[in-house]
């Protein structure tokens, strides 16, 4: 999920019934355009940690605000791509319920094609992989990248190996969920939970002039028609494996609906 403040309400609301309504044991979303946009804050990402997210992903946008040099040294549930090199603040792997039977380790790496060219995610996420394996089997991986095939790559390099390869960073959500032959969860990109009435989450007008005339100008975060996106995945917690991939794409109208009926029952 990317996230910005003119939909933090509809994100709210849909944590908040997803939990209550399918039993979510863990909440995931990538934070980097929380802040207008550009990055996060840390008031911004407590309140989200607040409204119900449990691990906080990121990529290239989240060094957008000096104060997060400082914050995410101190706060290990929100990651930046593990690949940045030796020296970055922060961390790039997050061990949810660790201790625990049901304990989910979070993995956060960005690719290198027409983004910055940082250290092998590949090599990374396995070495990543292989830090967490002795406290969780269910592991879950934030792939931040702009090109379709090396988010495909990853989903392929990393098959049997953990639980879910999530792409994210180019703000459409993709209709390519599936299961992986040897058990891993993949989507190419689980989309933005933002205003869709806009240019990937930029006023139309702005970014259209940028386009038209190859001129710089300010960017300004869209409002209208906030949807949800994210994607449910089931796994067996004995074996890390996927059993199920859900992708979510809710209107506020049906975030309210689902907010307003009752609860199933569980046993």
């Amino acid at each position: 999920m990317s996230a910005t403040s003119s939909v933090v309400p509809v994100a709210r609301r849909a944590i908040r019934a997803l939990r209550e309504h399918r039993a979510i044991d863990l909440v995931i979303a990538n934070v980097e355009n929380a802040a207008a946009g550009f990055g996060v804050t840390r008031d911004i990402a407590e309140a989200l940690l607040d409204d119900g997210i449990d691990v906080m992903t990121s990529g290239n946008h989240i060094w957008d605000k000096k104060e997060t040099l400082g914050y995410i040294a101190l706060e290990p549930r929100l990651l930046r791509p593990a690949n940045f090199p030796a020296g970055a603040p922060g961390r790039g792997r997050f061990v949810a319920g660790a201790g625990s039977d049901r304990a989910v380790a979070v993995i956060n790496v960005m690719g290198r094609v027409f983004m910055t060219p940082i250290d092998d995610p590949f090599a990374v996420a396995a070495r990543e992989i292989d830090a967490v394996r002795a406290e969780a089997r269910v592991i879950i991986v934030d792939m931040h990248a702009e090109a379709t095939s090396e988010k495909a790559a990853m989903g392929w390099h990393l098959d049997g190996r953990v639980t879910a390869v999530i792409g994210t960073h180019t703000h459409v959500q993709t209709a390519d969920e599936r299961l992986l032959p040897a058990g891993t969860a993949y989507i190419t990109d689980v989309g933005m939970t933002g205003p869709h009435d806009s240019i990937i989450g930029i006023e139309p007008g702005a970014a259209l002039r940028r386009f038209l005339t190859g001129l710089p100008g300010r960017f300004e975060p869209a409002t209208g028609n906030p949807r949800f996106q994210a994607v449910i995945v089931t796994a067996d917690p004995a074996t890390g494996r996927a059993k199920a991939i859900e992708r979510l794409n809710l209107s506020a109208e049906d975030v309210e609906a689902l907010a307003a009926a009752p609860a199933r029952a569980t046993s």
